[in-house]
């Protein structure tokens, strides 16, 4: 499966944002999906997973209550919304595949080419 990122953009302190990740291949409603991103500087880090049917998503402790995944599989895109975006949310954002439950980086095996936010002060 191939995914494209977008949705990235700069917005000030306390704005949302809506990422998407759109996947070709009919095969999108099998993966598990997960939202990463990587800081300046800083290593990649997990941010959301939803399962394959939507049913199931967790997130990291840092966007718990600000961040919501969700996906629709009709039309293979899985969604970010952000809100409440806080400057330490500055980053590239990456979709994943991968197996649900997992947040190491090394266990997702397929990548979107990532979508800046850049969140002001």
């Amino acid at each position: 499966v191939q995914l494209q990122a977008s949705g990235g953009g700069l917005v000030q302190a306390g704005g949302s944002l809506r990422l998407s990740c759109a996947a070709s291949g009919r095969t999108f409603s099998r993966y598990d999906m997960a939202w990463f991103r990587q800081a300046p500087g800083k290593e990649r880090e997990f941010v959301a997973a939803i399962n394959w049917s939507g049913g199931s998503t967790y997130y990291a402790d840092s966007v718990k209550g600000r961040f919501t995944i969700s996906r629709d599989n009709a039309k293979n895109t899985v969604y970010l919304q952000m809100n409440s975006l806080k400057p330490e949310d500055t980053a590239v954002y990456y979709c994943a595949a991968g197996p649900y439950g997992r947040t190491s980086e090394r266990e997702f095996f397929y990548w979107g080419q990532g979508t800046l936010v850049t969140v002001s002060s």
